[in-house]
């Protein structure tokens, strides 16, 4: 791939659970520049409102593309697609691509037809969300689930942290005895970077589905219908909105998937 046409594209979440997004998308896309954008500062998302959410995902991204032009985002939080895609889409000319539960597969592939939707609180109460169940879940019980410590503890494993099972077991103590749940759609980009942990909780689970991939794949449909414009071949860079306590810690992470500096915004 010519590197003056490398397309750039920016993952955005308010913590680092779009690393699963982009670990699928850069699989599946290795010679792409990749930003990534957490606002840790604001972490997390499923307890802002949704006029928080919007203004700073747009003044987060708006700022970003002034330095680095963008050929594409993906709102690499499902909580933030959920409301902020109008606002993005609205104010960019470019491809915006949102994270949404992947309610559809996980009913198609449920056997018994009884799915559980693990999401953020914010997550499971948006219309949008209901409206996913309505049309492609009618005829499953679906359970809903949301939870904030899940993600607190996604974040922690990421910092290099150990994966508290006591508390994550508790969260997920009103599922543990319905044994018909054969399927969990992962709702939260956070939750595929504890799916392991997540299957030792729910042993009978034979499903766990999350969107990673089917976005992956958008991506890459979307980027083969835009003309990229020459730029620079550049580092593939993290932004924050807030320092780290552990940063040594962090710059083992940044570069562990594949990122090359970390940058600090003003928001």
């Amino acid at each position: 791939m010519n590197n003056a046409l490398q397309p750039t594209i920016l993952f955005f979440d308010s913590g680092m659970g779009g690393f699963s997004v982009y670990k699928e998308t850069r699989q599946l896309l290795p010679h792409c520049h990749y930003l990534y954008c957490f606002d840790n500062a604001f972490f997390p998302y499923s307890e802002k409102t949704e006029e928080e959410i919007i203004q700073r995902t747009l003044n987060i991204c708006q700022k970003i593309n002034r330095t680095f032009p963008l050929d594409l985002i993906v709102i690499a939080c499902n909580t933030a697609s959920t409301v902020v895609l109008p606002a993005l889409r609205a104010h960019f000319s470019i491809p915006i691509v949102g994270t949404v539960p992947a309610i559809k597969p996980a009913a198609e592939r449920s056997e018994t037809k009884h799915i559980g939707l693990l999401a953020t609180k914010g997550t499971v109460k948006r219309a949008y969300v209901a409206d996913l169940i309505a049309q492609y879940a009618q005829h499953c019980t679906v359970e809903k689930l949301g939870t904030t410590k899940l993600v607190e503890i996604a974040e922690q494993k990421l910092h290099g942290k150990a994966v508290d099972l006591i508390a994550l077991k508790k969260e997920l103590t009103p599922w543990e005895t319905i044994e018909t749940l054969d399927t969990v759609v992962l709702g939260c980009t956070h939750f595929p970077l504890i799916k392991e942990e997540i299957e030792w909780c729910l042993p009978q689970v034979r499903f766990f589905v999350d969107s990673g991939k089917a976005i992956a794949l958008r991506v890459k449909h979307l980027l083969s219908k835009i003309e990229l414009l020459p730029k620079n071949a550049e580092k593939n860079l993290i932004f924050c909105t807030h320092s780290f306590d552990d940063e040594m810690q962090f710059q083992k992470v940044l570069h562990f998937w594949g990122f090359e500096q970390l940058i600090r915004l003003d928001v």
